[in-house]
């Protein structure tokens, strides 16, 4: 009886530390990526072709991206990005395909955020200030 449990008791602890994978996002088929020309295809027949883009550009030139990527997770552990692409589409002032590029995890810039504070008016108040500030300030509906 023993070996049994112990045998299920260990499948589940290896199978608790098995790499899970995730594909997210839309990447087109490299073979329907190649007939896209520029100067040939309009905005509909692009999204005919290789469907809704993942994002659009909001300012500047209109470019339409289609964003794709796969993760792996360990156990408890952070996600590692394993692949990562990016085809943008831009298009010009008539509607028609300008350029293709496709970028890579190689391609990709790490992002450091800014740590600044934004100043509020007042002045800061401690937990017992604000206690006792409020004291007296309740009363009786109607007195």
């Amino acid at each position: 009886m023993r070996l049994p449990l112990a045998a299920t008791a260990l499948a589940v602890l290896l199978s608790a530390c098995a790499p899970n994978l995730v594909q997210r996002g839309n990447l087109p088929d490299p073979e329907l990526l190649s007939r896209i020309q520029p100067g040939s295809q309009t905005r509909n027949q692009v999204a005919d072709l290789l469907g809704s883009p993942s994002s659009i550009a909001t300012f500047g030139d209109e470019v339409w991206y289609y964003i794709s990527s796969q993760t792996q997770t360990i156990a408890f552990y952070e996600p590692e990005v394993l692949e990562q692409k990016v085809v943008a589409i831009a298009f010009d002032g008539d509607g028609r395909v300008k350029t293709v590029r496709t970028y890579g995890l190689e391609d990709a810039q790490e992002i450091e955020p800014v740590a600044r504070i934004t100043p509020t008016g007042g002045r800061e108040i401690t937990v017992l200030e604000q206690l006792i500030g409020n004291l007296g300030r309740f009363s009786k509906q109607g007195e």
